[in-house]
């Protein structure tokens, strides 16, 4: 039976029939959808032109409009965000705690001064609202301008945050939006958009933005409107086999901007061990960058290298620090962290295995799948690492730094450093090798929507740069005068 319906919304008009059942990620998390093939005409665009009244508004405006949208989505005000909050009891895997923090966070994302530092940081305010002029060496003069397009959102479901990010975006770029609802967060989408007709029922930013759920890899109805005719841009978010998935449909007219998953690290210095309030203090930032939402995050941090040594001192020092990590993360509040919902038995089975014989690894923790510190008892971590989840982390000692950055890669996201030193000393090496955010430990999934992500600039490429020059040919050779 299915535990909650998901409609479709499409410019401003909800459309509550023609319900399809789909399993959801979490069991028992089953729910009905509007049938997306039935509206798939009616998604995108009929005609590019209808995109004019987005690029006429102003940016203030947008503002406006999207403040006023932050002030609606009180938890205990907001019928669509209690409706949301009540679909994630089922669909995602948050503990109840922790998923309700993520909706009572909801209103601060649209911060005013906040998304204006974004346009302002990431683009330039300047050029979206109109053409900015540059008198190049050549003579002429060229005059640039971001405008927004058609596009299609696929976000990530690890948390609401993520679908209102993705309306801000659309919103700052101006441009036409297309959400594909996740399964694990089928109703955040739905409850921002119904509460922006709510408040701007005839606004651009309200006709310019729907909202629809379908199964990933639906050949039939993503053959019919992944095309250039219908979208210009594909943002997804997502995991391996859903990236590449979308990649055949690419084609000239069609871009891809690919937020695909990673993995992080986590790199301590040996100044961690200076004295005991220092260990004390650096294993309570440890502890948060592990458990905070439950390691849902592609910046959780799961291996963690230590450049304490591998002598016995160091190991019996490092097994110590295994034990304040894993009691700091215990006493986390619940809102940001608790015990998983469910946890991966193949991993617990690793698990189990390992602890049958400490001389190469040890245990904190875990026998009733709250979550665990393994401690390497060498310079190398388990090699079920790849699997480590539900609030495990792996502590390995190092000698030396090239250790480290022999295990960073191209999939290596966010890396949390300590101290600052080392940080700035590493900042120029580890983006070699494939790191795209280094950060101060602690603070690994405490993320700014006013950076780059994934080592490109999304928002920017959301945009079509278009320009216009002027050539005076008194000032740029004139070739028919050849």
């Amino acid at each position: 039976m299915a535990a909650f319906d998901v409609p479709l919304f499409i410019r401003g008009e909800l459309i509550e029939d023609d319900w399809v059942e789909f399993g959801g990620r979490q069991s028992g998390g089953g729910f009905r959808a509007t049938d997306a093939h039935r509206y798939v005409d009616q998604l995108p665009l009929s005609n590019p032109a209808a995109l004019q009244d987005m690029q006429e508004v102003s940016f203030d405006e947008i503002l406006d409009v999207l403040e006023e949208l932050g002030k609606n989505l009180d938890f205990d005000k907001n019928p669509y965000i209690r409706q949301a909050y009540e679909a994630g009891l089922t669909a995602a895997p948050y503990p109840p705690a922790i998923l309700k923090n993520s909706y009572l966070m909801l209103p601060t994302a649209f911060n005013r001064e906040s998304i204006r530092e974004i346009a302002e940081n990431r683009i330039g305010i300047d050029y979206l609202n109109g053409w900015v002029s540059q008198k190049l060496l050549d003579g002429r003069t060229i005059n640039v301008r971001a405008f927004g397009a058609r596009a299609l959102h696929i976000p990530a479901g690890n948390g609401g945050l993520v679908s209102a990010i993705t309306l801000i975006r659309n919103a700052i770029t101006r441009s036409d939006a297309i959400i594909k609802a996740p399964s694990n967060d089928p109703m955040t989408a739905v409850a921002l958009a119904r509460t922006l007709a709510d408040i701007a029922p005839n606004h651009p930013l309200t006709k310019h933005l729907s909202v629809a759920y379908w199964k990933g890899g639906d050949q039939a109805l993503e053959q019919q409107l992944y095309k250039p005719e219908h979208i210009e841009k594909i943002i997804a978010w997502g995991g391996f086999a859903s990236v590449k998935h979308i990649t055949q449909f690419i084609q000239p007219g069609l871009e891809m901007i690919a937020l695909d998953p990673k993995r992080s690290a986590t790199i301590i210095g040996p100044e961690a061990f200076v004295d005991q309030s220092t260990m004390e203090e650096v294993a309570k930032r440890a502890a948060c960058d592990i458990a905070m939402a439950n390691q849902e995050a592609c910046a959780s941090a799961r291996v963690i290298y230590v450049l304490c040594g591998t002598d016995a001192d160091a190991i019996e020092q490092l097994n110590c620090f295994g034990e304040m990590i894993y009691a700091a993360m215990i006493a986390m509040p619940k809102e940001l962290t608790s015990k998983p919902r469910s946890f991966d038995r193949e991993l617990r089975d690793q698990m189990e295995a390992t602890r049958l014989d400490d001389t190469f690894y040890r245990i904190v923790g875990g026998e009733d799948d709250e979550g665990a510190v393994i401690i390497s008892q060498f310079d190398e971590p388990v090699d079920y690492s790849p699997m480590l989840s539900g609030r495990v982390a792996n502590l390995v000692p190092v000698d030396a730094i090239s250790k480290v950055t022999d295990a960073v890669t191209s999939y290596t996201q966010t890396v949390g450093i300590y101290p600052e030193s080392l940080k700035k000393q590493l900042r120029d090496q580890l983006p070699i090798y494939g790191a795209q955010r280094l950060t101060s430990l602690g603070y690994a999934c405490n993320v700014t929507s006013a950076s780059p992500q994934d080592a490109i600039e999304p928002v920017r490429r959301m945009c079509k740069w278009i320009f216009e020059e002027e050539c005076d040919p008194e000032q740029v050779f004139p070739l028919w005068r050849a």
